[in-house]
């Protein structure tokens, strides 16, 4: 298995039909990554939070941590709220290297197949 990894991360809600589309994004990630763990965390509403799922991947091994935020646009939580975990994590994992990303909405490919399929 790789040291990396890569967490999706989404806001999350009450409906857990809600993360189906995350957890599946998750999967074709995992696809395309063969021996990287992937995993989904969510902001609030769901399970697991982010500093769980970082611990998680790092008892199982992981040292380079992506982390994804599943979002189309960087408002206050990927802005603020976001980089601030992710510091604190940084902290409480010397030795682990997590990258935060760029929102996947920032993303040229990303708009480009959402625009597919409005055209569709």
């Amino acid at each position: 298995m790789s040291p990396d990894a890569v967490i999706v991360f989404a806001h999350g809600a009450r409906d857990p039909e809600w993360a189906q589309p995350i957890e599946r994004l998750a999967a074709l990630i995992a696809e395309r990554l063969p021996g990287t763990r992937v995993r989904c965390a969510y902001l609030e509403l769901m399970q697991p939070d982010l500093a769980t799922a970082v611990g998680v991947l790092v008892g199982e091994g992981a040292r380079r941590i992506r982390i994804v935020p599943a979002f189309l646009a960087a408002g206050g939580h990927v802005k603020r709220d976001l980089p601030l975990a992710v510091e604190g994590l940084r902290r409480a994992h010397e030795g682990v290297e997590l990258e935060l990303r760029p929102p996947i909405g920032q993303s040229d490919a990303a708009l480009a197949a959402i625009a597919a399929v409005f055209a569709e």
